[in-house]
């Protein structure tokens, strides 16, 4: 009998997952108002509820055409959730949906105090690790993670409020150097650590 039910409860999963519909934007997949301002707790429990519904291992008694159903379900899951959990990712994201290419590989054009202030930072960056300076390099890091949530705020305000997409375009290409930076911070933790 239980063996039944728990078949019965597969058959079923696989039934909505057949139900869902490739062609959504993440947004709808994931039941959540379009914007870049989200609410995270939400988007992680919608992942922990969808990841139920797809997993592989669910259907792995099925045949393969619906286990490789069950598989690019997933994949497209965490695709999603990956997307609407990185601001980048996110605004990125929403100005793909309104048809906007941030041109982040074609447009180096950026206001000239802006790409001073990387070259500064990067020169500093590059200081912290010949001076093997743990403080200084928490400062750099601060400064950048303070950035990061002011241009986040202007993204949001862009996206959410204004929809001026042209300017939100260049603070994702801002965006975009900021966290190439947070990550060759985070490297210099990892040199000066060993």
């Amino acid at each position: 009998m239980r063996a039944g039910v728990e078949k019965a409860s597969r058959s079923d999963a696989f039934f909505a997952m057949k139900s869902l519909d490739f062609q959504q934007d993440f947004f709808k997949l994931f039941e959540i108002p379009l914007g870049f301002k989200i609410d995270t707790m939400l988007l992680d429990q919608r992942y922990r509820d969808l990841q139920s519904q797809v997993h592989p291992d669910k259907f792995s008694h099925l045949p393969e055409t619906e286990q490789r159903l069950s598989l690019q379900w997933a994949t497209r899951v965490n695709e999603g959730y990956q997307t609407l959990k990185s601001p980048l990712a996110r605004g990125r994201y929403l100005l793909s949906l309104q048809g906007v290419d941030t041109q982040e590989e074609t447009n180096t054009a950026m206001p000239l105090d802006f790409l001073m202030q990387q070259m500064e930072r990067r020169e500093a960056l590059h200081a912290v690790l010949q001076s093997k300076d743990i403080g200084a390099l928490d400062a750099l890091s601060k400064n950048n993670r303070k950035e990061v949530a002011l241009l986040h705020q202007q993204l949001e305000s862009e996206l959410d409020v204004s929809h001026d997409f042209l300017a939100a375009a260049g603070t994702v290409r801002k965006l975009r150097f900021l966290e190439k930076l947070a990550e060759e911070i985070a490297s210099a933790y990892d040199e000066l650590d060993s």
